[in-house]
């Protein structure tokens, strides 16, 4: 044995075996403020870890970085610790050229891992595991190319958990892409129905759309229901997202349906009530009962404009009111979520939720939608995500995301983001698309108090299919989103449908 070290610690390798009867029984020096990284061992390149001035809170921190290719481990090993389910968290960065990570091993069960997103703002990432064995390792970790650098701070392990209970895709589309021709394969190419596809793949949760009256009769009340009870025969949850319109609804259109243009604002509260209450209770009364419903869809201006808008809050007040009473009334464990865009505008957030406070708005659940190419960096949705959860007391749930797997095109219709690299660190490929959606989904996992509720994919299914483009009173229009959705252009499975697997 003692050859043997000797000739790695010639080829600058530091092997330290974690001793159970030396082990600590809680973590030290997780600031890194000792020159010599006092309480933490190295396995791998031992000159890529050290510690480094310049920390997320105090003055030092943790810094993987070498001239030449490297792999590094910085350890600690904790034993005695009373079995259960612990989480670790740790404020980190890394560069483009480093595949970095947090975890926990050795702790009686198999190691879970959280990757460092690529940032050059420090965010905080948090990893759950369960020990059976009254042991843990506590391991930060980097594998990189020449200059591949990652920064670790404030790293801490505590019991509890943090964890995504909702893993799920917005497939409102898919009924109409299947009734033009749509076809679904897994990965290994075996043609299959999309829904299992997904479902296979970890996906737990449906969401779809509602329109009061489309003029291409898809994402009706019939369809809806046809929907949820595939749905849920699959054992998935189900989002109902009623957008009050016959058609889109987002922050630059909140169109009211046709047949409710000429209401008065009385009877609109009305429309609002009946109709949510039509679609539930008929949901309901199949046996497929909503488990969540959003009010309005992305009302960052309000909903049903003009009488809506977020400028007339109290009406809109009233409005929201209507649909979360029609909700409650058909079932009273059915969760409201009230849904916004740009999901890295604290500013915005603040000042739509006080002003729900202000006028007695109720709901259960904070709905956020986040496109990373469109909404600002991944500190500016943190922040947001971290702090809406803690002043309004609400799980926050991603209700949108998505990302591209290539800048092109597989019809005549341009598409919405066509470039190569949307996101520093993120190509438009495969593999970045995975990796972006992994990233996205570890935000959200690590917001406090377990308040990260989970994450949806917006139209994963909705590929290139003549006849299902995104007019529906055109039915030759393009769709501006194939190359976002998580089947190739040869209609197969791609990586990022692995991440629904996602602590």
């Amino acid at each position: 044995m003692s050859r043997i070290l000797a000739v790695l610690a010639l080829l600058g390798v530091t092997l330290l075996l974690p001793s159970p009867a030396q082990a600590a029984t809680t973590l030290t020096n997780t600031g890194f403020e000792t020159v010599n990284l006092s309480g933490w061992s190295t396995t791998g390149t031992a000159a890529a870890d050290f510690h480094e001035a310049g920390g997320h809170s105090g003055s030092y921190r943790l810094s993987h970085w070498s001239s030449s290719a490297y792999t590094v481990e910085t350890w600690q090993f904790l034993s005695g610790i009373v079995n259960g389910t612990y989480t670790l968290r740790a404020w980190v960065r890394a560069g483009t050229a480093s595949q970095s990570w947090i975890s926990l091993k050795n702790c009686g069960g198999a190691e879970r891992r959280t990757y460092v997103p690529v940032s050059g703002d420090w965010l905080r990432i948090a990893v759950t595991q369960t020990v059976t064995n009254s042991q843990c390792t506590i391991s930060l970790n980097s594998s990189a190319a020449a200059g591949g650098w990652a920064n670790f701070d404030d790293v801490s392990f505590a019991s509890g958990s943090a964890t995504l209970s909702i893993k799920g895709a917005d497939v409102s589309s898919l009924p109409k892409s299947e009734a033009f021709g749509g076809r679904y394969f897994t990965a290994a190419g075996v043609r299959g129905d999309a829904l299992t596809i997904l479902r296979d793949n970890g996906v737990n949760y449906a969401r779809l759309k509602v329109w009061v009256n489309p003029a291409d009769g898809y994402n009706n009340k019939a369809r809806v229901l046809a929907m949820a009870t595939r749905a849920k025969a699959l054992g998935l949850g189900l989002l109902i997202d009623f957008h009050y319109s016959d058609s889109w609804a987002d922050p630059g259109k909140q169109y009211k349906p046709a047949a409710w243009t000429s209401l008065s604002f009385a009877n609109l509260r009305t429309a609002v009530y009946n109709h949510t209450f039509d679609v539930l209770n008929a949901l309901k009364s199949q046996g497929t009962t909503a488990d969540m419903v959003q009010v309005g869809n992305e009302i960052n201006d309000g909903m049903l404009w003009e009488d809506g808008r977020s400028s007339r809050f109290a009406q809109l007040a009233q409005l929201i009111r209507s649909g979360y009473d029609a909700v409650k009334a058909v079932s009273s464990s059915t969760k409201v979520v009230l849904h916004l865009a740009n999901g890295g505008d604290n500013g915005l957030y603040r000042w739509w939720f006080d002003s729900a406070a202000a006028n007695g708005v109720l709901y259960d659940v904070i709905g956020v939608s986040y496109y990373p190419y469109w909404h600002g960096t991944f500190a500016a949705f943190q922040t947001n995500i971290d702090d809406i959860a803690t002043r309004y007391g609400k799980p926050v749930l991603l209700a949108e995301t998505a990302y591209p797997f290539t800048p092109g095109s597989d019809d005549a219709f341009g598409n919405m983001v066509n470039s190569a690299t949307p996101v520093t660190g993120y190509p438009s490929s495969p593999a970045g698309q995975s990796a972006m959606l992994r990233d996205i989904m570890s935000l959200v996992q690590a917001i406090p108090n377990a308040r990260g509720l989970g994450a949806i994919y917006w139209e994963p299914t909705w590929t290139a299919v003549p006849g299902n483009g995104w007019d529906p009173t055109n039915p030759s229009s393009g769709n501006e989103w194939e190359n976002q959705a998580l089947f190739d252009f040869n209609d197969r499975a791609l990586p990022a449908l692995t991440q629904f697997t996602h602590q």
